[in-house]
Parts: structure tokens; C-alpha cells; sequence
């Protein structure tokens, strides 16, 4: 009897040992340490700080406020401007466009954009990664000189020849884009220490439906 309870707590030591240290919670030989990882990091086989950020971005309302307003963005200004072939040159209608999308950005200065650079298939994806790069800077470099600060311009990326709206291998005007986007939200912003997101998102509507006080003239004579 004896015998047989030694055997029983070697096998369960042995069982907690393999299960601390090298075989991994599932089974394929992924290290997991519970002594040094969070709890329940497991379940997301080492990316257990993005579903954190995800959730509390959700439960605080940041996640949906974003979503929602650059849904709006999108309705309610063009997002995206065109290129001439091989150039990063802003035309007169991307001009215009771009004024737009300053009016816009300016009525959120607790809001983050970026702006996403593209091209057509034609050419190498080495020189149209750096073409992509150069029509997101003119992008931003335009809206800078339109009064918006350059910080809240959070990135510019160039996706290059990867994302193309028409697949060809031909020229095409609609490839050769950038595409402005909401990315984030100013951090420590005093707007939005309370939380109130969905007053930021109807800020003209909100404006517009408070009662403002008047101002008693007297009789007129």
C-alpha cells in the first residue's frame, strides 16, 4: 500500500512538473510557466494583452465611439483622393477633397487620423511601397498646412500594390489612392476623462438642441 500512494505522488508531481514547465498547455510543446505568466494567459496562447486592450477599449466605450465615428467620417466626407500615374502630386480635385476632410477633422481635436498610401499594380512592390509612402505624406503634410496638428496625423502606412480596389495589372486611377481614416483617440485629452463618447460623436447635435439663455434688452424704444 505503501508502495503504491509513493507511485501515485510521483505520478501526480510528475504530471504538475510537465505541466509548469515544457509541454506546453496544449500539447504542442509551447512553453507555458505558471509561475510567471498571468493567469489564464494560456487561453490566448501568449496574446493575452491584446483581448485585455480589446475588451477594456469596448467596455469603456473608446472601441465603439471609434468605429462609429469614422463610419461617420466616411458618410459624410470623401476619404479617399487619386493620383496621376507615378506621381504624388495632389491635383486640384485632391485639393478640394483634402479641404474637406480638414473642415471635418477640425471639429474632433481629441481624435486621432491615418492615412493609408496606395498604388496600382504597375512596377516593382519595393517602389511602389515607397510611392505609397510619399502620397500619404503629401496627404499629410497638406492637411498640416490646413491647420491640423500634426500629432493627431497619427501614422502614415503605405500598404503599396497589396490592397488595389480593381485587380490589373494595367494603370488604374482608383489604385493609386491614399485613404484618411480614424485611428485613435488623443491620449489624456481632457474631453474625454468622463467617458462621455457618445456626446462627442453628436457634438453639433448636442450643441444644437441646448437651450442657450437670452439676454434681456429692455423695451426697445
Amino acid at each position: 500500500m505503501a508502495g503504491q500512494t509513493k507511485a501515485a505522488l510521483a505520478a501526480a508531481g510528475f504530471v504538475a512538473l510537465s505541466a509548469c514547465t515544457g509541454s506546453g498547455p496544449f500539447g504542442d510543446g509551447t512553453p507555458f510557466d505558471s509561475w510567471t505568466q498571468e493567469a489564464g494567459a494560456f487561453i490566448d496562447e501568449g496574446q493575452f494583452g491584446n483581448p485585455t486592450m480589446n475588451n477594456t477599449l469596448v467596455q469603456t466605450g473608446k472601441k465603439s465611439f471609434i468605429i462609429n465615428l469614422n463610419n461617420r467620417f466616411a458618410a459624410e466626407v470623401p476619404t479617399t483622393v487619386n493620383f496621376a500615374f507615378d506621381s504624388a502630386l495632389l491635383d486640384g480635385e485632391a485639393r478640394a477633397i483634402l479641404r474637406r476632410q480638414a473642415d471635418w477633422i477640425r471639429q474632433f481635436p481629441e481624435v486621432r487620423f491615418r492615412v493609408y498610401g496606395h498604388t496600382d499594380l504597375v512596377g516593382t512592390e519595393a517602389y511602389n511601397r515607397r510611392l505609397g509612402m510619399r502620397r500619404a505624406r503629401a496627404v499629410v503634410n497638406y492637411l498640416v498646412g490646413q491647420g491640423i496638428d500634426r500629432s493627431r496625423l497619427e501614422a502614415v502606412v503605405s500598404l503599396g500594390e497589396t490592397q488595389p480596389l480593381i485587380v490589373t495589372q494595367n494603370r488604374e486611377r482608383r489604385n493609386r489612392r491614399t485613404v484618411t481614416e480614424v485611428s485613435g483617440l488623443v491620449r489624456k485629452h481632457p474631453a474625454l476623462l468622463n467617458g462621455k463618447y457618445g456626446e462627442l460623436l453628436f457634438r453639433e447635435y448636442v450643441a444644437s438642441a441646448t437651450e442657450r439663455p437670452t439676454t434681456d434688452t429692455g423695451d426697445l424704444e
